[in-house]
């Protein structure tokens, strides 16, 4: 393939949001990575796709990054930009949630983005341009009762996606947190809940466009914390 394409990795790519991105970075002229754990629909996005490339990974598992990234730089080049969309949830309150789950959910949602971000990163920097985008929603910034094993691990992603902002953003790699504080246009959110009309969801191809738009915003204008919801949401 062309190398002179610019080379995306979207993790945690599945039927909504993350098939959303690599679809418009694919579109937007980018080699995409797609990381995710389902070999079956990787490969089906693959085919549907053009320019996409699938790539079975645990983002939790740093041997299996090492190996992931080492065959992407090979295959592709250097990325140049990075969105970490993989997110580990659970309901319940302090109380019911088994402890085990909330250290799961850390480990996708903040621990993943550190090992990706570390890896990554580096070249960036070398390069003088790159961005690094997280995908976030409301739990980000408020702890509701019954999502005490999931809200304290996105508050810790975006803190951290913070700090990596302001250490990077003088190097010249934009860092960004997408929090989506809406119900995400899905087959199974659809069925939960069957009678709301349609401006109850946000698309995930509109999400898309709104991660493009800030990975590719001016340098005298860069966004960290955007915030993307239905017109008709209460907030």
């Amino acid at each position: 393939m062309d190398k002179k394409n610019p080379i995306a990795v979207v993790t945690g790519v599945g039927p909504g949001t993350g098939a959303a991105i690599a679809r418009r970075f694919a579109s937007g002229g980018y080699a995409v990575a797609m990381l995710a754990r389902n070999r079956d629909r990787l490969a089906a996005l693959e085919r549907e796709i053009p320019n996409s490339h699938a790539y079975q990974c645990d983002v939790t598992d740093e041997a299996q990054l090492d190996v992931t990234l080492d065959a992407i730089r090979a295959t592709l080049g250097a990325p140049r930009v990075l969105i970490h969309n993989a997110v580990g949830g659970a309901f319940g309150n302090f109380m019911e949630i088994d402890p085990k789950v909330l250290n799961q959910n850390f480990q996708v949602n903040t621990m993943a983005l550190l090992y990706l971000a570390r890896r990554l990163a580096p070249a960036m920097i070398a390069a003088g341009e790159g961005a690094i985008i997280a995908s976030g929603n409301t739990s980000a910034l408020r702890g509701k009762a019954s999502f005490a094993g999931f809200a304290p691990t996105k508050a810790a992603q975006r803190i951290l996606a913070e700090s990596m902002a302001r250490e990077l953003g003088p190097k010249g790699v934009h860092v960004a947190y997408v929090l989506i504080d809406a119900v995400i246009d899905l087959e199974w959110t659809r069925k939960r809940f069957p009678e709301a009309p349609d401006e109850f969801f946000i698309k995930p191809a509109a999400i898309a466009d709104e991660v493009w738009h800030v990975a590719h915003q001016d340098r005298s204008a860069w966004s960290f914390n955007v915030e993307v919801r239905p017109y008709r949401e209460t907030w």
